[in-house]
């Protein structure tokens, strides 16, 4: 896989385009595998085949157009589209999750979610179909955009470097470092929500009025006399 992967991605100028729509797709289609093709981008700069930067430019301005791509289909088209590119029970507590913390920390979670294979679409949807002000999530979808790009051409650089001679193995690296940090943050959210959760204010059950009589035979129920 990793060897087709790399003919596809030769040291050709349309090479960077390829980045830049797999990024831009993977937004809005979870399925599209955006950090395999940035990670490998790093490895194969590592040799030489291709620029760092341009590599790490090319992920970032795709990333960034298709999370404001993703927000104005979900202000556009609203909650429809959102559960019908995010589906099934998990798409449905991760729509939820996005909708909750979007309130209270919205330009931390954007920036945040871009991490998170999935989190990123249903943050940006969410953000469209709540309105989210847009004139902060451009800066917040930038500053994720950028570190998210960075990153995992870093990781591919880094692991192309150490394995000179076999680069799959710099792949492998590379790519399991990224699941890692993926996993970290999966797991600080659900702890987060989980602790929530626990905190929450739980809603108060309705008091029954209570019944009793006195010594002359009458009812009283809620404090009310009856005959």
């Amino acid at each position: 896989m990793f060897d087709q992967l790399v003919d596809a991605m030769s040291g050709a100028w349309w090479t960077y385009l390829l980045v830049w729509g797999i990024c831009l797709l993977d937004a809005v289609l979870p399925v599209v595998p955006s950090e395999t093709m940035v990670i490998t981008g790093g490895v194969l700069a590592s040799s030489g085949d291709l620029n760092l930067i341009l590599i790490m430019v090319a992920g970032a301005v795709g990333a960034f157009a298709g999370d404001n791509l993703a927000y104005g289909l979900g202000r556009l088209f609203g909650e429809r589209v959102a559960r019908l590119v995010v589906r099934g029970p998990r798409g449905e507590r991760t729509l939820d999750w996005a909708r909750r913390t979007l309130d209270r920390r919205g330009v931390i979670l954007i920036i945040a979610a871009r991490f998170v294979p999935g989190g990123r679409t249903a943050t940006t949807l969410v953000a469209g179909t709540t309105h989210f002000d847009y004139r902060r999530f451009v800066p917040a979808a930038a500053v994720g955009a950028v570190g998210w790009s960075g990153y995992n051409a870093l990781l591919g650089f880094v692991g192309g470097s150490t394995f000179t001679d076999a680069p799959w193995k710099g792949f492998l690296l590379a790519f399991g470092l990224a699941g890692a940090a993926t996993v970290a943050i999966e797991t600080g959210r659900w702890l987060w929500s989980r602790r929530h959760s626990r905190h929450a204010p739980q809603p108060q059950h309705a008091q029954q009025p209570h019944e009793d009589r006195t010594a002359d035979g009458q009812l009283h129920i809620g404090g009310r006399r009856t005959p």
